[in-house]
């Protein structure tokens, strides 16, 4: 399975992609606080985390990369606390 920087890197550097046309869901500072960032707002891919104009963001908030109406990456659900 690849990480949610290899999906990020692949789109902005592979040609025939465009990271512009992704959408990137991320996780805030609860599970079900999640919300989307399109792709032509990242300005940076760094190793640890990736940047925009108004936030740095570690990639393991990333949940889920669309592009295309494609799914890329999809991080699995938490286990439940709940056996």
């Amino acid at each position: 399975m690849r990480t949610a920087r290899e999906v990020l890197n692949e789109l902005k550097w592979r040609e025939g992609r465009d990271l512009a046309k992704a959408s990137v869901w991320v996780r805030g500072r609860t599970a079900n606080d999640v919300k989307a960032i399109g792709g032509d707002e990242i300005t940076e891919l760094g190793r640890r985390y990736f940047s925009t104009a108004t936030a740095t963001i570690p990639y393991y908030k990333v949940v889920r990369i669309e592009y295309g109406g494609e799914v890329l990456f999809e991080r699995p659900p938490p286990p439940s606390g709940n056996p």
